[in-house]
């Protein structure tokens, strides 16, 4: 029948028995047609799936070939349903059989051709996993030649798969210190780069590597000497002082740091240069003799055209006043080096951190000589920046004028450096305990991450006392039940999965016509992966029988129904039990509407619309972790441009709290609450909810608002 049948549903039925009765015939002719599995029916493919997972359980000779058939279907499937599903699965096998297939870890990697993101995210992960010290280096190179391809690679979503490759070699450094020390140089490529995450990601690295590995503190500072002109961004250019203010530790290193910030912060002092500048660009003026009285009389003669404010208010503008200032913006927006760049621009916390650094590196200098002449003129070169950048913060060329804090905190660093020889704790302030702080940084970080992962591998299993046996030969299979028996003896003394009970069941089922109608329908709504499964009742509510009955489902948004129902004949006031799947592709709310149409007495025919049933987003949403860094810092909040805000009220404490969630299909959300509570009593706030999709967005706030109506207390 598998040879020469051509029905698919028939094929597959066969294949499905030939498992049952004879399972290494079924594995005979798996390998007989293993080139052409990627061309079979879907419902076949996912028989085989079934197939290669029960054959491992019971035959280990035959994991490592599961395991490539997995991946080769990955590889040659177009469907990215199927490949999320295949991946998971082969996720499943490793973290049963441990490191038997770390051999194929290159076939692994090869996945990440594909176009979908979440794919190549589950694909590394899965890749991350299988790592050891015995293919780290092969792994590294790989992932190396990935992230050199993407330097000129020009496609959609490019760059997060930049960040995804930067934020992979950083795990892989940090586990396996042998391959740190070439690629860290390899990333340092990237400091400049545009996409603001990335930059982040690789700078982010290259802190934690000079941290822990002290051998390559030497190189990785030249070499960040080296690229400080490059970078662009004012969050790497801080993450950059702040590396080359602790771990610079020579003379010469030091020397070389701020010949080269000068290069990127130009001449000084900054205030004198942009006024002469402007006095250039003023050059054309009469000699001051006689140029103000001319100045004062053509402005009485030719008087000025009133201008309306923003506030509503009449102002007079002179041709001088305007040309004064087009020649100010001008000024403002000529060339100049990076950083003087940003501190123009406003970026005065950049300031700060530029004489924090030029502190710790003024003071290791004096420690480490004993030439006072050399360290007096660093040391007057360092406080005549830092007063330059508080004096231009102050004045008409920049956009935004100092704030408080960088004012504050560049006048404590002048204050250290006027007083180097009497405040010695201030020096160990500034040199061991911001050094020190960061070290105790990452072992928290450490620590909590381990906490995690023992948390995640060691779950407790909890049973309550009153809870119901489950005897599997007295129980009823149901299609999507996995064939474990090996797994009986662990579900009788507790299971973690979730048993769905009468009163949740009841929850899923949508009437879809009234009671009066001809026919009463109702349907039951199951969400079993990434499809959604229907069992629709049909009742006949008429002495008639009803022929050539027809049930016709139409879907919205991403909603597609896999296969159109058969033609029935129901009798007088009889039943018939109709099943649909339909196949879900994204995770937004979709609507799935229809009617039945059906022969009536004398050929006429009829009609019943059907109420539309709505897909609830939360099937498919479940709840994930992302750090700070991730949703702030790598911009995943500003990129994300569908936002939702809703009005939050009630009676309960202070809350502000950062949420995070993730759907099946790889999108994600974010949430920021932030509430208060008033004299009154009461709470109110703000709940904004950002993702790149609307209907996410839209959904999420949906469920929010209904929770609070449900959640009202009573007056």
């Amino acid at each position: 029948i598998l040879a020469a049948e051509s029905d698919a549903t028939c094929k597959r039925n066969a294949f499905v028995f030939l498992a049952h009765c004879a399972m290494p015939k079924a594995v005979e002719w798996i390998l007989g047609i293993y080139e052409q599995i990627s061309g079979l029916d879907e419902l076949l493919q996912m028989s085989v799936i079934e197939v290669i997972w029960l054959d491992c359980k019971n035959d280990s000779a035959h994991r490592v070939t599961a395991a490539s058939c997995f991946i080769n279907i990955v590889i040659k499937e177009s469907d990215n349903n199927v490949k999320l599903i295949v991946i998971d699965r082969l996720d499943t096998l490793r973290s049963k059989h441990g490191h038997i297939l770390d051999g194929l870890i290159m076939d692994v990697l090869q996945v990440l051709s594909s176009a979908d993101m979440e794919v190549r995210r589950k694909a590394m992960s899965i890749v991350l996993s299988m790592t050891s010290s015995r293919n780290v280096e092969e792994v590294a190179i790989f992932l190396k030649k990935q992230l050199q391809k993407t330097q000129e690679a020009d496609y959609d979503k490019v760059s997060e798969y930049r960040q995804l490759l930067i934020q992979s070699i950083h795990v892989t450094a940090i586990k396996f210190s042998e391959v740190a020390a070439s690629v860290v140089h390899a990333l340092m490529e990237f400091l400049g780069d545009l996409n603001n995450p990335s930059a982040l990601d690789v700078v982010a690295f290259v802190r934690e590597v000079v941290e822990k590995f002290p051998h390559l503190r030497q190189t990785i500072c030249e070499r960040l000497i080296q690229t400080l002109s490059e970078v662009k961004s004012s969050k790497v250019f801080r993450a950059v002082l702040r590396i080359l203010g602790e771990y610079i530790e020579s003379v010469s290193d030091i020397q070389s740091t701020l010949q080269e910030i000068r290069k990127v912060l130009g001449e000084i002092p900054i205030l004198a240069l942009e006024q002469r500048l402007l006095d250039e660009a003023n050059g054309s003026e009469e000699p001051d003799g006689d140029a103000s009285g001319k100045k004062d009389e053509k402005l009485k003669e030719g008087g000025g055209k009133p201008r309306v404010l923003a506030d509503g208010t009449y102002a007079t503008e002179s041709a001088y006043t305007s040309t004064t200032t087009a020649r100010l913006e001008a000024v403002k927006a000529a060339a100049k080096p990076p950083l003087r760049t940003l501190i123009l621009g406003g970026d005065f916390f950049t300031g700060a951190v530029l004489a924090t650094a030029l502190a710790k590196l003024v003071l290791r200098f004096d420690e480490l000589t004993s030439d006072s002449t050399a360290s007096n003129i660093l040391r007057a070169e360092a406080m005549l920046i830092m007063t330059s950048i508080i004096r231009v913060g102050q004045s008409k060329f920049v956009t935004v004028p100092i704030d408080e804090d960088s004012h504050e905190r560049i006048f404590n660093c002048i204050q250290t450096l006027s007083e180097l020889e009497a405040t010695p704790t201030v020096h160990e302030i500034f040199l061991q305990d911001t050094k020190a702080a960061y070290t105790k940084m990452l072992d928290a970080q450490e620590a909590k991450a381990a906490e995690r992962k023992d948390a995640e591998s060691t779950k407790a299993v909890i049973v309550q006392v009153d809870d119901l046996l489950t005897f599997r030969q007295f129980s009823k299979k149901s299609a999507d039940d996995a064939i474990d028996y090996d797994e009986d003896v662990g579900r009788a003394t507790g299971s973690t999965e979730i048993r769905e009970d009468f009163i949740s069941n009841l929850s899923r089922i949508s009437q879809l016509t009234g009671f009066s109608d001809p026919i009463y329908a109702e349907a039951y709504v199951k969400m079993h992966g990434f499809d959604i499964m229907l069992d629709v009742l049909l009742i006949n509510q008429t002495s008639n029988t009803l022929q050539n009955l027809c049930l016709d489902f139409a879907t919205l948004d991403d909603l597609k129904l896999v296969e159109r129902p058969g033609v029935y004949t129901i009798a007088p006031h009889g039943f018939q039990s109709i099943k649909a799947t339909i196949k879900v592709s994204s995770t937004e709310t979709g609507v799935i509407f229809g009617s039945i149409l059906w022969e009536g007495p004398a050929m006429s025919e009829a009609c019943v619309i059907l109420n539309d049933i709505r897909i609830d987003i939360m099937d498919y949403i479940k709840p994930a972790y992302c750090n700070e860094a991730q949703m702030l810092s790598s911009g995943m909040w500003t990129e994300f441009k569908w936002e939702n805000r809703g009005a939050m009220s009630g009676h309960c404490d202070f809350l502000s709290a950062n949420m995070y969630a993730r759907s099946l299909f790889g999108e994600d959300a974010l949430a920021n609450l932030s509430i208060e509570k008033t004299e009154a009593g009461n709470i109110t706030g703000h709940v904004r909810i950002r993702s790149k999709t609307q209907g996410i967005a839209l959904s999420l706030g949906d469920h929010i608002t209904m929770a609070q109506k449900d959640n009202k207390p009573s007056v």
